[in-house]
């Protein structure tokens, strides 16, 4: 029971981190404040996020199973303290006025599914899923980690960047990254 809370709560996190300035939080913001129904929003984003991170957890399975110990081990840590440097690099608000104009519901589930393809996130599910072998525990806590973060960003919005600046989240979430990478490389 242990390890898969650890697994669940590393994962949380690792995503709760990584998410915090991104993209696709900014896109829920975005959405949240051009449809104003932050459940329908939410909700989209829950079915976007289960089902884009089941997919890249999924890979990451695969990943661990035809790559030897010893390669994925080097390979994870790598990733790793790639993400410790490009956390650094805040995101720019590409595209993510464009949304399509099918409701708010469906157009967060499209877009935000779409916008998370090849995401740091998305790529951190994969790396997280490889490191642990394990698809439904990583997915539920890259899931969590997700909602939160973008929960915050579709109830609160800006008010919350006024208490904690985004230099210092990205500061902490590079400092997380280097700690995986440093701990895969001690098991």
């Amino acid at each position: 029971m242990y390890i898969q809370l650890k697994i669940i709560f590393n994962s949380f996190v690792l995503i709760s981190f990584t998410e915090m300035g991104d993209k696709t939080q900014l896109l829920a913001f975005v959405l949240a404040s051009r449809f104003k129904k932050p459940w329908a929003i939410f909700a989209g984003i829950f079915v976007a996020t289960v089902l884009n991170h089941l997919l890249a957890a999924s890979v990451g399975v695969w990943v661990s199973q035809i790559v030897s110990a010893l390669i994925l081990k080097w390979i994870l840590a790598a990733i790793f303290l790639i993400f410790a440097v490009w956390i650094l690099i805040p995101d720019k608000e590409e595209d993510i006025e464009k949304a399509p104009k099918w409701g708010a519901f469906l157009t967060t589930a499209v877009t935000f599914f779409l916008a998370e393809m090849g995401d740091k996130t998305q790529i951190a599910t994969v790396t997280l899923a490889a490191k642990y072998n394990n698809l439904f525990l990583v997915t539920i806590g890259t899931t969590i980690g997700m909602m939160l973060t973008d929960g915050l960003a579709v109830f609160f919005g800006d008010k919350m960047t006024k208490f904690i600046p985004m230099k210092w989240v990205h500061i902490g979430a590079a400092i997380l990254y280097l700690v995986f990478a440093i701990g895969i490389l001690l098991n």
